[in-house]
């Protein structure tokens, strides 16, 4: 996806930060805050993704709601104006299309990925087959680098066969780039994100093993191409791990004006935030100092990085957490938790390029789901209205 330039990013993300600070519930304290080691950048090789032409997309069913009841058989429609998208499967991720108008957001069970924008219905724009047992499902989407001309995507989904990453091209069927990812009865989760050089970066779960092994693909950072192989620049050019110690991460978010890729993690005992940056060899993410803790476990998940803002979404605090990270890796300001019990359970975020935040809810994992859940939410600025707490 292209990038805005940096007077008009840095205008796109004040307009998002002057919106969440009339939004704000609360505050948190500050941790200590560290760096963390990571190797040097990779480089991607000439080799370019096929670049298939776009089908029109058509409107999906309305999806059995688990854990949550049957959607509503009418219309479902939100009153919030900032509601996007309504009567949803738990929605794990939120991809922001350039332009900001329009985003693709990720169902966990039932692996459609949906096409919304404000006063359309929801368009089917593919469907991965997944195994959604033990926290899995369609838990991870990111554009291809070169989005704008091949129009690729790469989800991180539990199949019937495992765990792994696939490449979705448009009108063919999802295929996997990174298979042998175990499985296990839970910490399913994983994520997949574009390093700012145009990298893969992969994070998994550790599918319920605290010590899967060195050389299991469960719980590490992986650093693939665009094919699937080991990136250039691995410590071992025949593996993608690159790091370790990771338990059931959310997402991998970049901000390319730090050059940091941002991993959130539940780690147990606290959730975490790993910062991945470039010039520096990787370290173990468990032994290695995060750069963010949550002692009180919110249950962190998706996240979005852009011109120093960071925001986070926490699914069993139910709200969005707001930090300002410097280049050099430290945070700046008193952190602020907005949304609070507003939506209800966030996960997948995005700042969009016009500087609009994209999320989503999971309230039908584990939450108490209203009528209209799950739903995507695009939060406008203060002129807009209807952005107060409840």
């Amino acid at each position: 996806m292209s990038s805005p330039g940096p007077v008009a990013r840095a205008l796109g993300v004040a307009a998002v930060l002057v919106a969440l600070a009339a939004l704000v519930t609360g505050c948190a304290r500050f941790p200590d805050a560290s760096d963390a080691p990571w190797r040097d950048k990779p480089e991607i090789g000439a080799e370019r993704a096929p670049q298939p032409q776009s089908p029109a997309p058509s409107e999906p069913q309305a999806p059995a709601a688990p854990g949550g009841g049957t959607p509503p058989s009418g219309p479902c429609v939100d009153p919030d104006p900032q509601v996007v998208a309504t009567c949803l499967a738990p929605v794990s991720a939120v991809v922001t299309l350039p332009g900001g108008q329009a985003a693709l957001a990720a169902e966990r069970t039932t692996g459609r990925i949906l096409r919304v924008a404000p006063q359309t219905a929801p368009q089917l724009v593919a469907t991965v087959p997944v195994d959604a047992a033990g926290d899995g499902g369609l838990t991870g989407l990111v554009l291809s680098p070169s989005y704008a001309e091949d129009q690729l995507l790469y989800a991180y989904a539990t199949t019937p066969s495992g765990n792994a990453v696939l490449r979705i091209a448009p009108g063919d069927t999802p295929k996997p780039v990174l298979g042998g990812i175990p499985r296990g009865i839970t910490d399913n989760r994983g994520a997949v994100g574009v390093e700012p050089d145009g990298t893969l970066l992969v994070a998994t779960g550790d599918a319920g093993t605290p010590d899967p092994g060195p050389t299991s693909l469960a719980g590490k950072l992986l650093r693939i191409d665009l094919f699937g192989r080991p990136a250039a620049g691995n410590p071992d050019p025949t593996s993608p791990i690159v790091g370790s110690g990771l338990h059931s991460p959310g997402d991998a978010c970049t901000d390319t004006a730090s050059n940091t890729t941002w991993v959130t993690d539940r780690a147990g005992a606290r959730d975490v935030l790993l910062a991945v940056r470039p010039g520096a060899p990787v370290g173990t993410a468990a032994a290695a100092a995060p750069a963010w803790t949550w002692p009180d476990r919110p249950g962190v998940s998706g996240c979005a990085a852009a011109g120093g803002t960071l925001l986070v979404g926490l699914s069993d605090a139910k709200g969005l957490y707001v930090l300002n990270p410097t280049a050099q890796g430290r945070f700046v300001g008193a952190p602020q938790t907005v949304l609070q019990n507003r939506y209800g359970r966030i996960s997948g975020a995005d700042l969009a390029s016009d500087g609009f935040v994209w999320f989503g809810t999971t309230n039908k994992d584990g939450g108490s789901p209203g009528a209209t859940d799950d739903r995507v939410v695009r939060i406008r600025p203060p002129s807009g209205g209807g952005s107060g707490p409840e």
